[in-house]
């Protein structure tokens, strides 16, 4: 698959890897709150798709969406995967039956997460994994410390390349800096949830990419 030139916006490194500053978000190519299949599956393959083609080289995920469903659907759509496309997805959560996002962040819980992501997805290594803390309403206090150990230790092992955090107070983001290499803080913020300007600064200062979800609201 050939991938057009770079959307406008340009480009920074997410560790060992460029990716442009658009992403495409795939949450919402499962069901209705992230669970089950799409109605149209013809239509959120091509859709995948069509992001790739028009420049897109970062896409996020989590085999916790459908569950399942959205890593399988970039799989058929994209799999062989081109050099330049980024896969980001993340583990800390699971689901239960009414659609709700259990915490799942223990080590052994994390390290079933990245293998179920490593096989929904077809890949040897995860280009990027982010480690979800807190929940629904946002950060909660907590240290990050033997969750982002697990993820570490697995990245040592070669199954995963680049490692972020995410819905993470500032405090918890520089815990984990002090473990492993953070190239990226993935948290909420749009023009009404601007929390998080100091820590944007910060991470800037540092050459580590801050990666907003809902950054049109939510």
């Amino acid at each position: 698959m050939n991938i057009a030139s770079p959307l406008p916006g340009g480009t920074w490194k997410l560790g060992d890897r460029t990716a442009t500053r658009f992403g495409y978000g795939a949450m919402q190519l499962a069901g209705p709150w992230a669970m089950g299949p799409p109605d149209d599956r013809d239509g959120a393959l091509a859709v995948l798709r069509e992001a790739v083609e028009q420049g897109i080289t970062h896409i996020d995920t989590s085999d916790a969406y459908g569950p399942r469903i959205t890593n399988q659907l970039i799989r058929e759509a994209l799999h062989p995967y081109p050099e330049r496309l980024l896969i980001a997805t993340k583990v800390g959560a699971g689901r239960d039956a009414e659609g709700g996002w259990p915490t799942a962040r223990d080590p052994e819980s994390l390290r079933r997460q990245v293998h179920e992501n490593l096989e929904s997805l077809g890949t040897d290594a995860l280009d990027l994994v982010n480690l979800r803390m807190g929940d629904a309403t946002g950060p909660q206090r907590g240290s990050i410390a033997e969750a982002f150990e697990t993820l570490a230790d697995l990245q040592q092992q070669g199954l995963i390349r680049n490692l972020g955090v995410s819905n993470v107070s500032a405090e918890q983001a520089f815990e984990a800096q002090k473990i492993a290499p953070v190239v990226c803080v993935q948290n909420m913020y749009n023009l009404a949830h601007r929390d998080d300007d100091e820590l944007v600064d910060r991470l800037a200062a540092d050459g580590i990419a801050y990666v907003p979800f809902f950054p049109l609201g939510g």
